[in-house]
């Protein structure tokens, strides 16, 4: 017996681990736009094929920002209300279901996304992985996969003002706003010149009219 139980125990430690769910993505950045998510869905079945994944959205993504970017053969994208699925004949036993969608935008706020994903045989086995791994606890027994996410990308400071907001920036006018006043204040104060000018004439002629007649009257 114990014999037994030793071999039993060694088939044990040598069974390789259960299948899961990989997720990785060419910009895991919080915020990114046009990301390139790709899962693989290690086969686990002796007898079956996968033939169909559904993926369940994380919050922050919606089934309207994602497109197909890659699928197995013959494979077809289908939205559905909280997430979408990809389908299509089922593949060989021991395959490994390949996809990728493409997705408008990460959300900003967010660390990890869990993508819970429900695998399909084409005997009619369900592989649910939907547990959400928690740190520092063991990893469940049918996990989720995670997508770990860098911070967004800072903003730039001290970034140089368009020459927009540095044209209405108080104290730099623009050149137009400039001139002109001054080339009005300048025909204003020409037009007063010439009036005063004329005005003097004016009063000249006036008195030498004056003189003139006083000096033929006497």
């Amino acid at each position: 017996m114990a014999a037994v139980a030793g071999v039993a125990t060694a088939l044990v430690l040598a069974a390789p681990a259960i299948a899961h769910v990989q997720v990785k993505a060419d910009n895991p950045q919080a915020g990114a736009r046009d990301v390139t998510i790709t899962f693989t869905g290690e086969a686990e079945s002796p007898r079956a094929g996968i033939k169909s994944e559904r993926v369940v959205l994380p919050p922050g993504i919606g089934p309207q920002d994602v497109r197909l970017a890659k699928a197995p053969t013959d494979w077809k994208l289908s939205l559905i209300p909280d997430g979408f699925t990809v389908a299509g004949p089922a593949l060989k036993v021991g395959q490994d279901a390949v996809w990728a969608v493409t997705v408008a935008q990460l959300p900003s706020n967010a660390t990890e996304l869990p993508f819970k994903t429900l695998e399909t045989y084409s005997d009619g086995t369900v592989a649910r992985w939907i547990e959400i791994p928690e740190t520092g606890k063991p990893e469940p027994a049918n996990p989720a996969p995670v997508l770990k996410l860098k911070p967004p990308a800072a903003v730039p400071t001290g970034a140089s003002p368009t020459p927009t907001s540095a044209a209405s920036t108080p104290g730099s006018p623009a050149p137009s706003a400039t001139h002109r006043p001054t080339s009005g204040n300048a025909i204003g104060s020409n037009v007063l010149w010439i009036l005063l000018i004329v005005v003097v004439v004016a009063l000249a002629a006036i008195v030498a009219s004056v003189r003139w007649r006083r000096r033929s009257r006497s």
